[in-house]
């Protein structure tokens, strides 16, 4: 069984999440958990707390949800179940990908685009969790991929067969491609990095992640997911 979980405040492209999931299942079983976080309300009273935690969907949110149940429904090998957690931290976010045995986190453009500090926490402690994370891309979305270009970091002792193997064991994709990290100069290579992704049709990139001190910058890195518009799976580096 692979099971997914995509944390989202059901916007539009939390669909294209759902339908990605159900194309990386392949077939085989899957649970397909959308995860909505909120802060923990600040009260002494349960009865006050317990209010507090009612929460209404408005009517765009409700058609998102309906459209997702829509999909997982009309797909034999799926499930979907809606997942609410009031207040977050690295314990809660680790025990809640092993409660559900997530074997893969989807993050959409729009979630890692909200402003709330809760959902920025959330992004944030997902790339800490050892878990495989999909970004969606911010082009055209598509919802299954096949050819990939491994962005290789200079300071990692990781060979490219060694992260095909990982891919291989987990996923369906191919890497045609590799080459260095340029994050820091990338405005200078993309021109080659777009030929590159042109020739040989790739539609994924793949990178490896460290874990990092949570801190929150008021100016938010571009990262190759968003200027070049592609997905990007993203493994932890003592995974892969």
């Amino acid at each position: 069984m692979k099971n997914f979980l995509i944390p989202t405040t059901l916007k539009e492209d939390t669909i294209s999440a759902v339908k990605s999931a159900v194309n990386q299942a392949k077939n085989t079983s899957c649970e397909i958990v959308l995860m909505m976080v909120a802060d923990a309300p600040d009260s002494f009273s349960s009865s006050h707390f317990l209010r507090e935690m009612r929460t209404g969907l408005t009517l765009s949110q409700e058609e998102v949800l309906e459209t997702c149940r829509y999909i997982v429904e009309h797909t034999a090998n799926c499930k979907i179940k809606i997942h609410n957690q009031f207040g977050l931290s690295s314990p809660i976010f680790k025990g809640i990908i092993d409660a559900f045995d997530v074997k893969l986190v989807i993050l959409t453009p729009s979630y890692k685009q909200e402003t709330k500090r809760i959902h920025q926490y959330s992004v944030k402690l997902a790339g800490n969790q050892r878990c495989p994370i999909l970004h969606l891309g911010t082009e055209a979305i598509k919802e299954d991929f096949n050819k990939a270009l491994y962005i290789e970091n200079s300071n990692v002792n990781m060979h490219v067969k060694d992260v095909q193997q990982f891919l291989s064991q987990n996923f369906s994709y191919e890497i045609v491609s590799q080459t260095a990290n340029f994050d820091d100069n990338l405005e200078q290579f993309e021109p080659y990095l777009s030929e590159a992704i042109s020739k040989y049709g790739i539609d994924l990139l793949v990178e490896t992640r460290k874990g990092e001190k949570i801190k929150f910058k008021k100016t938010k890195k571009e990262t190759m997911n968003d200027k070049l518009g592609l997905p990007v799976l993203s493994l932890y580096e003592e995974l892969a």
